[in-house]
């Protein structure tokens, strides 16, 4: 399994960002291989964390290629006061069960 963190430090966002926001949000649920995502915000409210889960390294290359998000990469400087992307290899992911989580099958 994948998981792509996109850390973030929200600007301002307009019109044009919440619809290319939506179309990426659709297109990336419907992808074969996507798993999920689940989002963090850090405590002292100004850098944010969104979490992407994926089967395969192929999925998260067919998100990168899709041309809305080659649009918003591209474009992302006037909607974020930064952005750091971290893309990991989750070898294990386990707990005691009373937590569901995205990369557990039951999550």
């Amino acid at each position: 399994m994948i998981l792509c963190q996109f850390i973030f430090k929200p600007g301002t966002y307009d019109d044009e960002f919440y619809k290319l926001d939506g179309e990426i949000e659709v297109y990336a649920e419907a992808l074969e291989g996507y798993v999920g995502v689940e989002r963090w915000v850090a405590p002292e409210g100004g850098v944010k964390n969104s979490c992407y889960y994926f089967e395969s390294m192929d999925a998260v290359r067919e998100l990168a290629a899709y041309p809305q998000h080659r649009v918003a990469k591209q474009e992302q400087s006037r909607w974020y006061d930064g952005y750091q992307i971290v893309v990991s290899e989750v070898t294990a992911s386990y707990g005691d069960g009373r937590i569901a989580h995205v990369s557990t099958k039951n999550g």
